[in-house]
């Protein structure tokens, strides 16, 4: 199950994302399909037929957003939180061979496209939750346990 929470920057995103679709992408692709369908015979039309498809495929996305952003809750990281992993926490970890991941820890929403954001329900971050600088992490994956050392914690505020 997918939690609930988001960034500001990732609300942000995904309300700029719906206006988009809402205001101009739905529009533009509106007005394509009413000029394939004046051509006439809709049956052999390609432009018709490919638009309605793009305009379906749209409609949807922007059904999804709408739920989407009304279930959603935005956490902004407080002070309070300085020294601990919590939702909003930009990580470096190191393991025993010496590699290092920095990433930031986000709700599920936000991850699409970033290499350096992992999901708030990853088991890297179950993992990290409450911890400080210097604890250690046992991550449970598919090929075992896998321990990694919590080297810096910060936040944007």
């Amino acid at each position: 199950m997918k939690t609930n929470l988001i960034t500001p920057e990732g609300m942000k995103k995904l309300e700029a994302e719906l206006d988009h679709l809402w205001r101009e992408y739905r529009p533009e692709i509106t007005q394509k399909v009413a000029w394939a369908a004046s051509l006439g015979d809709r049956s052999e039309n390609a432009d018709y037929k490919e638009n309605k498809r793009v305009l379906r495929q749209i409609d949807k996305r922007v059904r999804f957003l709408r739920k989407r952003i009304e279930e959603l809750t935005i956490v902004t990281p407080s002070p309070q939180q300085q020294g601990k992993v919590f939702f909003g926490a930009i990580v470096n970890i190191e393991n025993d061979a010496g590699e290092t991941l920095n990433f930031k820890i986000v709700g599920p929403d936000e991850i699409y496209g970033r290499k350096d954001y992992i999901s708030i329900d990853s088991p890297m971050a179950r993992a990290l939750l409450k911890k400080s600088v210097d604890d250690e992490a046992i991550v449970h994956t598919p090929s075992g346990e896998k321990t990694w050392y919590i080297n810096k914690i910060d936040y944007d505020l």
